[in-house]
């Protein structure tokens, strides 16, 4: 592998094993087998090379949810919603020190441009993908830059990015994927009655 492959893969590592505040330069080039140098030719900063691998880690699981979203091609975009929820809320347990580190760097971002911008960056990205599969999912020539596809899967984030913070705070109290079915349909009824019979 090359020193940038190296240090990526050093920084998956640490980000599990020891959080984003805690890890050094210093923890990156002695797992890495790399040098100073070689953190910042490639990414700038200690901060950008985390946050980078972060960004790459966050990037996989949306490809990851993708697939499951989009595995039933028959499935309305509610349950395409629910299914990619209850996926996600399921697998939370096997990425807690992942998400952890994403919400000590997001901290950090603010009192830092370049690695506010740099998160900025990957949630248009996150959502020009998720508009994609907006577009898809409701299909008859809908297209992802629509206004309307970007507000859902803005939406869709959202509450992907809620669900896993109530997760960390309290696994026990966080919604089933059934529970935010039940309840956005229990919402959409009330809004939207149907009218009765002539």
């Amino acid at each position: 592998m090359s020193h940038r492959e190296d240090l990526l893969a050093a920084a998956r590592k640490l980000l599990e094993e020891k959080g984003y505040a805690r890890i050094t330069a210093r923890d990156l080039v002695a797992e890495s087998g790399t040098n100073l140098g070689s953190i910042a030719y490639h990414f700038g900063t200690k901060e950008g090379l985390l946050n980078h691998t972060i960004g790459e880690v966050f990037e996989e699981w949306t490809d990851q949810l993708a697939q499951v979203a989009m595995a039933d091609p028959a499935a309305l975009p509610i349950e395409r919603g629910r299914v990619t929820w209850t996926t996600m809320l399921e697998n939370l347990s096997s990425r807690r020190a992942l998400l952890l580190s994403y919400v000590e760097a997001l901290a950090q971002a603010e009192r830092t441009v370049s690695l506010r911008e740099q998160f900025a960056e990957q949630y248009r990205r996150c959502r020009t993908r998720v508009a994609e599969l907006a577009a898809r999912s409701l299909g008859n020539g809908w297209g992802p830059e629509d206004r309307r596809c970007l507000a859902v899967a803005s939406f869709v984030i959202a509450v992907c990015d809620g669900l896993s913070v109530q997760w960390l705070l309290h696994p026990g109290d966080a919604p089933t994927g059934d529970e935010l079915s039940e309840g956005l349909a229990a919402m959409w009824a009330a809004s939207y009655p149907v009218p009765d019979g002539p």
